[in-house]
Parts: structure tokens; sequence; C-alpha cells
């Protein structure tokens, strides 16, 4: 267990060096997008609104998720036993407790959120305490609570807020071309292949960093099965949770792009067999992998 958590400060490191990568990135495509409009403001504008909203998102993130799901905090007396599991793993894990809430959804699902261990938050549905085993849901309890210790939902929220920053300048960029505001400087053959990269660069951009935001969720819920497994000693709790999970077909109703990754298996049921799309940008590896990574470990 000490190996797995050993990668929680390198995951600090990663998620710096990565909003340092990301930030760089939108100051480049915002450079490249303002010399071929030939306005600055872009420029200025993109530098400042990408830093504000990293700052943002690092302290609030937690509450927009919350009222997003529109989940509820609970207290110990409202379900003593949700209570008593988070409390035995979180002595375990060496980590504070974090608070609890409760999504009035039906389908089986959970995630955490929170910008460090202090300020740390596990969710629940009705659906998941209704439906599973009491060694299946510390198996959820556990993957979600290596969430919180591994640093990964700083990480995970941090790469959402910049890939968006990413699409948003894009965007911005393709709809004043549209209108006509390429500036004056771009005469001639060589203007014109700078305003056909541009355009690539516009419409490239937002892919590139929506698969590696995808890429780095992916990988960071394999690591959260191992660790959770670890957690509790008993990885068939866990694989036995996820299988009921992926099975589970019922509707989240506040199922969205912006928060699926957080969840430990996407709320979008029923859609990855049905859209070759929705199969290109999954938020979570294939459960069929992620059962059989748990029910090979030994430990």
């Amino acid at each position: 267990m000490s190996t797995l958590y050993s990668h929680a400060e390198s995951n600090v490191r990663k998620t710096w060096l990565l909003i340092i990568i990301f930030l760089v990135f939108i100051i480049a495509l915002a450079w490249l997008f303002s010399y071929i409009l030939n306005s600055p403001t872009i420029l200025i504008v993109a530098v400042i609104f990408s830093i504000l909203i990293s700052f943002g998102s690092f302290w609030y993130s937690d509450k927009v998720v919350l009222a997003m799901t529109h989940a509820k905090p609970i207290e110990k007396k409202d379900n003593p036993e949700l209570y008593r599991i988070v409390e035995n793993l979180c002595i375990t894990a060496g980590i504070p407790l974090p608070k609890i809430y409760i999504l009035a959804e039906s389908q089986s699902n959970a995630f955490a959120t929170g910008r460090n261990e202090k300020h740390a938050v596990v969710a629940v549905t009705t659906g998941l305490l209704e439906k599973l085993e009491r060694t299946e849901l510390e198996g959820v309890i556990a993957h979600e609570l290596s969430h919180i210790k591994n640093k990964d939902m700083l990480l995970q929220t941090m790469v959402v807020v910049l890939a968006g920053i990413v699409a948003l300048v894009s965007n911005w960029f393709l709809r004043i071309s549209f209108y006509g505001g390429m500036g004056k400087r771009n005469k001639g053959s060589a203007g014109i292949l700078l305003i056909i990269l541009g355009l690539i660069a516009a419409i490239l951009a937002p892919f590139a960093a929506s698969i590696i935001r995808l890429a780095i969720s992916r990988k960071r819920e394999f690591l959260a099965d191992a660790s959770g497994a670890l957690l509790t000693r008993y990885p068939e709790g866990l694989a036995g949770a996820l299988k009921k999970i992926s099975s589970d077909l019922t509707p989240m109703r506040v199922a969205s792009n912006s928060t699926a990754h957080l969840f430990i298996s996407s709320p979008f049921k029923g859609k990855q067999n049905r859209s070759w799309f929705t199969k290109l940008f999954l938020t979570h590896p294939p459960v069929e992998e992620r059962i059989r990574a748990l029910r090979g470990m030994k430990v």
C-alpha cells in the first residue's frame, strides 16, 4: 500500500507540471490567434482568464460539483453504517474524515471531490446504498478515498478546467474568423497559410486537450482501483461492486459531461454501446479490464 500511496506526493508535482504545460499551451495558442487576427487583446485576455479560472477552480471546484449534482450533506445519525465504513477506512488510509454527501439518484454510483485531504468530499447515490452488499460498498468507498489520498481530485479538476479554456479560446478564434476579422497582415500566400494553420489549430486543439484529459482520467481510475483494493485487502469487493454498477442502466438525472469523469463509473449508462463517438471519448476504462486487473491482484 505504501508503494502506491507514495505516488501521492509525485502526483502533486505532476499536477502543477501539467497545469504549467496547459497554461503554456493556452498562451501559445492565444499568441498564434492574436498574431493572425492582429489583436494583442486576445493574448492578454486569454492569459488573465486562464489564471483566474485556474485559481478559481482550485478553491471552488468542489462547491461547483456538489451544486451541479444536487448532492446533500449528511450527518452520522442520518446513516450510521455508511459513516462507520468511511471512518474505519479513513483510519486505515491515514487521512482525515471527509464530508459525506448523498445524491438522491437511483443509479448506483459515487464520486470524490475537493482540493485536498482536509477539504474533501465523498458522495454516494441512494441507489448505491440500496443495491450493494457491505463488502462491495467498502470497496467503492475505498476507491474514492484512494482518489483523495492519491491527490487525483485536484489533478482531474484542473485538467477539466484547462481543457475547457482551450476549447473556449479556439471557439473564440473561429467565431472571429467567421466574421472576417483576420487582420491586415495576412495578405498573400504566407498570410493565407498562416490563417489555415490557425484554423487547423483552432479545430484540433480542443480535441487534443480532451483526449489528454480523458487519458489521464482513465489512468487514475486504474490506480484508485488498485489502491482501494489494497486498502480493504479484498479486491473482490470492489470487483463485485463494479460489476453491479456497470450493469445498472438506471439513468442519472444530474449526469453531465463536466462531472462524468469524477464518478467511479460513467453515469451515461447504456450509451457506450450505441455511439462510436462516446466510445472515442470514454471517461473511464472498460469495466471488464478493471475487474480483470482487480481479480489478478495478490494482497
